[in-house]
């Protein structure tokens, strides 16, 4: 089990990883050693996911997200295959906290008579400023 939070976690079945050559500088090891990880999980079909989270954690993948609803990760920053592997689970890790924190419920105010007096006041202002400009009329 990989713990999420206090109250999600995601089994470790659940999880899908393959090793591959990584690219990049490194000498003889890059040809020979399979270092970069690709892990995929699929969110869609998550059991231990709730629908929420789930719905919000494909939103965030963006890129990462296939037409199937799995999400992919690939590292390949570090020269070993086990930090490679635990640096692709902390990013998971990372992206399913941030979907499972609800977002704040946006209660909608009315601007205050102090406001609106404000408002109109500098609209007034402004309206003399720009009146000001014209060209002079006959009476003037």
């Amino acid at each position: 089990m990989i713990p999420i939070t206090d109250t999600l976690s995601i089994g470790d079945d659940e999880i899908d990883l393959r090793f591959f050559r990584a690219g990049g500088p490194g000498g003889q090891n890059v040809n020979k050693v399979s270092t970069a990880v690709q892990l995929r999980f699929d969110a869609r079909g998550s059991p231990s996911l709730p629908n929420d989270v789930s719905i919000r954690l494909q939103r965030l993948a963006g890129q990462r997200l296939t037409l199937e609803g799995v999400i992919v990760i690939t590292a390949q920053r570090f020269r070993t295959q086990e930090r490679n592997r635990e640096d692709a689970i902390q990013r998971l890790v990372e992206l399913i906290r941030a979907a499972a924190d609800k977002p704040a419920v946006r209660r909608a105010t009315k601007p205050t008579l102090a406001s609106k007096t404000r408002r109109l006041e500098g609209k007034r202002t402004r309206s003399t400023v720009k009146a000001g400009r014209g060209r002079p009329g006959m009476d003037d």
